[in-house]
């Protein structure tokens, strides 16, 4: 949740055509939203719990394809639960293709530097 919510951060710094945009009146269930890192909280929770519950679904239906591209095809996985969060709220906007790689490769490198780094504290 922290990679992804700290990668959709970075990808609307250094990716052109990513962005997050606050409207008057943005809320999630009645909470009202006003700061962009109230955002980036709601969207790395929403991406956390999509990996969370639908990706190991995902994951086990589309294991022939995955065998089969050498595992490229979860990227491709993870591009479309980005492009789903991107599509539920109207305030995340990651267009075309490009963008979503690009988006989709930073929280990638992300996710894996910080679980790195937590694997190598706990093991001393």
């Amino acid at each position: 949740m922290i990679s992804a919510g700290l990668g959709l951060w970075l990808a609307t710094i250094f990716v052109a055509q990513v962005s997050v945009s606050t409207y008057p009146g943005s809320n999630f269930f009645g909470i009202l939203l006003e700061a962009q890192w109230q955002f980036f909280i709601l969207f790395g929770i929403i991406l956390g719990l999509l990996n969370f519950f639908v990706k190991p679904i995902l994951d086990t239906i589309t294991l022939p394809l995955q065998i089969i591209t050498l595992g490229l095809f979860g990227f491709l996985i993870n591009m479309a639960l980005i492009f789903t969060v991107d599509y539920i709220f109207k305030e995340l906007s990651v267009p075309l293709l490009f963008p979503l790689f690009w988006t989709t490769l930073i929280i990638w490198i992300l996710d894996f530097l910080l679980r790195k780094s937590i694997l190598k504290n706990e093991s001393h």
